[in-house]
């Protein structure tokens, strides 16, 4: 008997080798793997080794390798056939009928997947030429090099409505099989199939095997009835049953990285450029059940990247309920929400890495977003409301699948709400807390704090016990715009020793040195400062005018303007154009002697949090006080530099 390859794939697809092999070998998880003693020879150290990820298993006392169907025919004696219909019954599945049409259906299969892939070398080649350069301009405008389209095999469709069709019918290709792989469009009332894809920069999404089976195209026409087409479905491709960049981001999770789930195809390229190898996006869709198992097969929490406004917001609770029903012990979510209105492309040009990267950390466990989606903006302020909030969230951890992940999720929410209806201390019966929301329930027991003990659901040790790492007390708070606003904005000190260089070009010959070695947060500040100092090296005497002049040219303009208008105060005058040289020159000294200050107490509280982290001790989290403290303070003595401008006809203030 015959089997597809999509019903074999199927069966690995839902059957981890682990489940298999842990049928006949006791398992013990060793990292990324699990290990045992080989069921081939007598053995007291295990060498036998389990892959999920690499559907594979090995073992080195005999040499022996495989996939789950090898397994079962060396270790029960049967055929392939006989393993695969055992491996059916394990998972559940129907035998399908293999006939002859369907022996014929695999290899017109097998056809599809080179017309695809003659397709996808007509378009990158179409991207080359002298028709791409529209396309490549619109690439190079979102940070896209050559070196990326080509990893990426990004590609043009030609505006002409016969195109790809008159260079696949030079190959030999049907008509009939491009209407079935989705690349012309046809019906009963198209008297000539055309083109699907049209004057549109070309995506090739490929299965988990590397093979292209569709596209998405983005649409260069402004007025383009769709910003963004994707191929139909077609015997290659279905959109709900696989991800972009699967095939890539699946040997990056197994070496380690992050498995990242954000919304488009530009997303994912920016974030693999940027150092995220496993970043993954639907195609167009909401996630589907298919897309959380294949994502649950590549890492066991993976994070879902979502825009921090109200859009995304219900996009993160849609994935809740999705993923709720069907939690197995050690699978789950992570929930990272973006800056209101950026994208991960968006961020990584404006703020970088790091800004990415701590949006990710901080993403939220599946838990926490089922809790901040019941209890947050609702009041809980008569037994009603309390009574129905425990029944709705009853209901959901009911229809949690697996029954000891049901049992842990009744025990923390049961925790949860006893903590938020729990009267303050101190307070009369009935004295129940007016508002749910993030983070309010839970109280400071640290030095200084508000009293209480608790957080995230659970009672903690006082300080000083070393089982208890520190973390913020507010995951919502460290995911804020407030709390990444340094990196998702320029911050104000930045802009203002820039716009003082802008409107005060002496100060670029006078201390060009020293605004070189400054090291700006920002990479947009970054930027400016280094085409600041590239103008100032080579101009005699650069006046505003000229600087301003030479920075539209360079594509800075809208750069520049952005940064002047992250400075919502016009108090510091000193950095205005109409202030006096003096006045210029002791802003510019206190602005750059504070960023420097700030920069080395920024370095000391990174090590204050890591050894607080390592270790809660009370000399610890006083250090960590400390230097937030002399944080603060710089911030207080920042703040009279608005004071000065005497010479200018202002007031002036001493430190």
């Amino acid at each position: 008997m015959r089997f597809t390859p999509q019903f074999l794939e199927e069966l690995k697809a839902r059957l981890p080798v682990s489940e298999v092999v842990g049928r006949r070998v006791k398992l013990a998880r060793s990292g990324r793997e699990f290990k045992g003693l080989s069921p081939f020879n007598k053995e007291k150290t295990p060498s036998f080794f389990v892959n999920d990820q690499k559907e594979a298993w090995f073992d080195f006392s005999s040499g022996k390798n495989g996939s789950i169907f090898d397994f079962v025919m060396l270790t029960e004696g049967v055929t392939f056939p006989e393993a695969v219909e055992r491996l059916a019954q394990m998972a559940g599945v129907a035998l399908p009928k293999v006939s002859h049409e369907d022996q014929a259906r695999d290899a017109h299969r097998k056809t599809l997947h080179d017309v695809m892939e003659l397709a996808s070398k007509f378009f990158e080649t179409t991207l080359a030429a002298r028709q791409g350069a529209k396309a490549r301009g619109y690439l190079a405008d979102r940070s896209l090099d050559p070196a990326t389209q080509l990893k990426f095999r990004l590609g043009y469709a030609p505006s002409e409505r016969f195109a790809l069709k008159e260079h696949l019918g030079s190959h030999g290709v049907p008509v009939p099989d491009m209407i079935e792989a989705g690349l012309l469009i046809a019906g009963d009332d198209i008297p000539v199939p055309f083109d699907r894809f049209r004057d549109r920069v070309m995506f090739p999404i490929t299965d988990i095997r590397g093979r292209v089976i569709a596209f998405g195209g983005r649409a260069l026409d402004k007025d383009a009835p769709a910003k963004y087409l994707n191929s139909p479905e077609t015997p290659l491709f279905h959109k709900g049953h696989t991800l972009y960049n699967l095939a890539t981001a699946r040997q990056a999770a197994h070496d380690g990285a992050p498995v990242v789930v954000v919304e488009g195809y530009v997303d994912v390229i920016a974030m693999v450029t940027a150092g995220f190898p496993a970043a993954v996006a639907p195609l167009g869709t909401a996630l589907t059940e298919d897309q959380l198992a294949l994502l649950w097969k590549l890492a066991d929490e993976p994070v879902l990247c979502f825009d921090g406004d109200g859009a995304g917001l219900r996009a993160a609770y849609r994935a809740v309920e999705l993923a709720m029903p069907r939690l197995k012990p050690g699978k789950s979510l992570k929930f990272a929400l973006l800056p209101q209105g950026q994208d991960p492309d968006d961020l990584l040009r404006s703020a970088g890495r790091e800004a990415v990267a701590d949006v990710i950390n901080a993403a939220r466990p599946l838990g926490q977003m089922l809790w901040t989606r019941e209890t947050e903006n609702h009041a809980f302020d008569t037994p009603e409301r309390r009574a129905a909030l425990e029944a709705r969230i009853g209901q959901v951890i009911a229809g949690i699948g697996d029954e000891s992940v049901r049992k842990y999720y009744r025990q923390d929410f049961a925790e949860r709400l006893a903590l938020l209806f729990a009267p303050a201390p101190g307070a009369p019966r009935g004295n129940y807390p007016q508002r749910g929301g993030q983070g309010q329930p839970w109280r400071d027991r640290r030095p200084g704090g508000a009293g209480g003990g608790q957080r995230f659901g659970r009672p903690q040790p006082e300080p000083g016990s070393r089982n208890t790492p520190y973390v913020v007390l507010s995951q919502q708070l460290a995911s804020s715009a407030v709390h990444r606003g340094y990196r998702t904005a320029v911050p104000k000190r930045e802009a203002l020793i820039l716009q003082a260089a802008l409107n005060h070009p002496w100060l670029l010959h006078d201390h060009l040195e020293e605004l070189s070695q400054l090291e700006f947060r920002h990479a947009d500040a970054e930027r400016l400062k280094g085409a600041l100092i590239d103008i100032a090296a080579h101009s005699a005497a650069p006046d505003a005018a000229g600087i301003t002049a030479e920075l539209g040219r360079r594509n800075l303009g809208e750069l520049t303007a952005r940064i002047a208008g992250s400075i919502t105060t016009g108090s510091v005058w000193g950095a205005g154009p109409e202030a006096a040289p003096e006045d210029v020159l002791v802003t510019w000294q206190q602005l750059v002697a504070l960023h420097r200050q700030e920069h080395s107490l920024t370095r000391e509280l990174k090590d204050a949090e890591l050894a607080l982290g390592l270790d809660n001790s009370e000399a610890n989290y006083l250090r960590l006080r400390d230097v937030k403290a002399r944080l603060a303070q710089m911030d207080g003595t920042e703040a009279l530099i608005e004071g000065f401008g005497a010479s200018s006809g202002r007031g002036s203030r001493s430190l």
